[in-house]
């Protein structure tokens, strides 16, 4: 395989790691947009703080642009967008408009497309796009479910940790075929051994929706909660007494308002609490909402001879491993509908939590707890979206 063209919209602080990561491995030419921060990147590139990749400063792809329309001057054999995916303000076929007319497509092939991006149905736009304007095309679109340890400190300052991980495999609008054909595996291959070359760890599977669901479980429950919240999740999971601050004796205060034995939840009394109402209360809740996603996603993803189908655990393991998590003293984490809340930027609600709502209506699958989490982020899904309104 000789060098790629590769486009990159999106520099943030995941488009960032994977511009690098792309460049690093000597198959790819990178063109990259950055919106936001374009100028800060023009002027003095990319500082990357990782402790993987090391620290490098001044760092820039092979070419840069502020628009997609003014890089849409050559072909390219992908096109991978690190956007966050927020239709109430653009929807992909808008942002990637100028691949998508017909002059530039009667000139250059359609590329790969691979999206990095949180959340389910975010390829379906793309598609329908791709089908409307050559029919008799089937779309290139590889669909992924990324793991990265990273953030954007500064307009051009990245911090990544040691930790990056990609899941890839073809997007199709159905999830009953869960096998690829050889040219699907020629199209994986090809885009997940750049990025192997460039030092990440890459996982190609055949039901990526799947996978993609599986992770969905956390955002869409837990990172909901802390959303609502405005605190992270060590207020839920930690004791006081191993806050870094904690009080001296570390006691817990006990409230005797409510009979444990009337709300006591046998399927979480070993997952650790802040307090005893929150384990009787809040811990069952988050327990039963995994739960309704659970039963979802068994409907989406039933096991057949060539899928598993979900894990049946997933439910006890993602409460149990996020507990262990953050009720840990050292817990940093944010999760980023919650930063997004803090930064007063719109969060990706309607990819992680909407489209779950609507799968379930259209699947006859109740799920009441779901459906209050995204009532209530609605209300401030508005407000982030139109500032002022209603006060």
């Amino acid at each position: 395989m000789g060098t790629r063209d590769v486009l990159l919209v999106g520099l943030g602080a995941v488009g960032a790691i994977y511009s690098l990561i792309l460049k690093r491995s000597g198959r790819a030419t990178v063109t990259a947009v950055a919106r936001s921060n374009f100028e800060a990147i023009s002027d003095s590139g990319i500082h990357f703080q990782s402790r993987k990749y090391g620290d490098t400063k001044g760092w820039k792809p092979d070419r840069l642009f502020q628009s997609v329309s003014a890089a849409a001057n050559r072909s390219y054999s992908h096109v991978v967008l690190a956007t966050k995916a927020i239709p109430e303000l653009s929807r992909t076929p808008d942002l990637l408009a100028p691949l998508l007319s017909s002059a530039y497509a009667g000139v250059h092939p359609q590329p790969t497309y691979v999206l990095m991006q949180n959340g389910l149905g975010v390829e379906k736009d793309l598609y329908l796009a791709l089908k409307q304007l050559k029919p008799d095309e089937e779309p290139k679109i590889i669909s992924t479910a990324v793991w990265i340890g990273t953030r954007l400190i500064g307009k051009n300052v990245i911090e990544h940790n040691e930790f990056d991980r990609v899941t890839m495999g073809i997007y199709r609008p159905t999830t009953t075929n869960t096998i690829n054909t050889p040219q699907e595996e020629a199209i994986l291959s090809e885009f997940a051994e750049m990025l192997r070359e460039g030092g990440s760890d890459v996982t190609v599977v055949p039901e990526i929706q799947r996978l993609k669901y599986s992770k969905n479980f956390w955002n869409c429950v837990l990172g909901a909660t802390a959303a609502i919240a405005r605190y992270p999740l060590p207020s839920i999971f930690r004791e006081p007494r191993l806050d870094p601050e904690g009080s001296a004796d570390g006691e817990i205060v006990h409230h005797t308002s409510v009979n444990i034995n009337d709300v006591f939840h046998p399927a979480t009394s070993d997952v650790p609490s802040r307090t005893p109402l929150i384990r009787d209360h809040t811990i069952p809740f988050l327990h039963d909402a995994l739960t309704e996603v659970h039963h979802l996603g068994t409907t989406l993803f039933p096991p057949n001879g060539s899928s598993p189908g979900l894990d049946p655990d997933i439910v006890k393991r993602t409460l149990k491993n996020t507990a262990m998590l953050h009720e840990r003293t050292d817990s940093r984490h944010r999760p980023s509908m919650l930063v997004d809340i803090e930064r007063n930027r719109p969060m990706e609600l309607d990819v992680v939590i909407g489209e779950v709502v609507r799968l379930g209506r259209e699947k006859g699958v109740p799920m009441p707890r779901i459906e209050t989490l995204y009532a209530l982020l609605l209300i401030i899904q508005e407000q982030l979206l139109h500032p002022g309104g209603g006060m």
